[in-house]
């Protein structure tokens, strides 16, 4: 009798597990509500109504201290079903998955919202800005900072942008959630996107081909950022490619903090602003031909070495080329060539269609 007992039991938990749809009992997985009947130091019991006695035990009475201390016998609370018929023939359940799984499904709603969220920053390292919502850890990725809070580092130099980030660290800032996974845990959040809309309506305004006046708000290896006179909370970007019709090293070369230019919108993409500083300069290369002829002798600043050769900063705000093979090796060349010392060069050709001057050793 007691085989038959079991098998029986055995067989109707393989029914559960494996066909839920045929029988009203709810799944692994599932939340349900459950009353407290019993705390002891092991075992936590529930009541589940029609579906039986359900058991918090194990690690999950542990992940469930703090939950359990604030609830009193008699009261209900919600619980996931993590086992549907254990040994004893209970249910046993997790309170601690059943209150995240909740939470989840709260910012779930938030994101769909566009709610905005108020966080605190607990912590950051070279990627950006850890906080917390709810219980759950979110990130803050670098490149979802608003304008005001983004590290402006040259060379984009880790330490200096985990020193930077770390100042943010105890300050609350305004989020939005931009992509949640509850079974990879994660949660990525903008302070962008706060702002963004309302930059839109503004940058609404403007188009490629405007020229507008801008303040240098920042500087960094890659490029300049570039605040709006008359809209502040337009910022755009200059491209270094696009400071000057020469290569340079550092756009600082060519502006400072503070400094007011005008620049030249090129393109309005995502809600972001690109701009142009040589676009409001007359292109050099029109005139190269002009200026440069074959076997003309001719002196230039040396300004960069690469593995290829040197560039070399002429008159007229153009730079030539000369082959590390002029030198006979890059370390040779490092010796008769110091950057920022004037020398005398033979033009070898110009290609402006290439944007290219060749340039050879002065044969004395």
């Amino acid at each position: 009798m007691i085989v038959q007992t079991i098998n029986k039991k055995s067989s109707l938990a393989q029914i559960i597990k494996n066909e839920p749809e045929l029988v009203s009992f709810p799944r692994e997985g599932d939340l349900i509500e459950a009353k407290l009947l019993n705390k002891t130091p092991k075992t936590a019991y529930f009541d589940l109504g029609k579906f039986g006695t359900g058991v918090i035990c194990g690690i999950e009475l542990l992940n469930a201290k703090n939950i359990l201390k604030n609830i009193e016998t008699g009261q209900t609370v919600s619980a996931k079903i993590i086992f549907i018929d254990n040994e004893e023939g209970f249910t046993e359940l997790s309170l601690a998955d059943a209150r995240q799984q909740k939470e989840w499904q709260a910012l779930k709603e938030k994101a769909g919202n566009s709610e905005v969220l108020t966080v605190k920053i607990s912590g950051s390292n070279s990627g950006g800005l850890i906080s917390e919502i709810n219980g759950i850890k979110a990130f803050l990725p670098v490149s979802q900072l608003s304008n005001d809070h983004y590290p402006r580092v040259e060379n984009q130099d880790k330490k200096e942008i985990i020193n930077e980030l770390k100042k943010l660290v105890g300050l609350e800032l305004k989020v939005k959630i931009i992509d949640l996974n509850p079974r990879a845990n994660k949660l990525i959040i903008s302070e962008r996107e706060t702002t963004q809309e309302d930059v839109k309506k503004l940058i609404a305004n403007y188009k490629a081909g405007d020229i507008i006046d801008g303040i240098v708000s920042g500087i960094t290896s890659f490029g300049v950022f570039i605040q709006f006179a008359a809209q502040p909370a337009i910022e755009g970007l200059i491209h270094i490619s696009e400071m000057d019709y020469k290569i340079i090293d550092n756009p600082k070369e060519i502006v400072k903090i503070n400094e007011t230019i005008k620049a030249k919108i090129i393109e309005i993409k995502d809600g972001q602003v690109f701009l142009s500083f040589k676009a409001l300069k007359s292109n050099p290369w029109e005139i190269a031909g002009e200026k440069f002829k074959e076997g003309q002798e001719i002196s230039g600043t040396a300004y960069k070495f690469n593995p290829a050769g040197a560039l070399i900063n002429l008159d007229y705000d153009l730079q030539g080329v000369i082959s590390v093979s002029e030198f006979g090796g890059f370390e040779e060349m490092k010796k008769q060539l110091e950057i920022g010392k004037q020398y005398q060069f033979t033009v070898e050709s110009v290609k402006p269609e290439e944007k290219r001057i060749i340039l050879k050793r002065k044969i004395v």
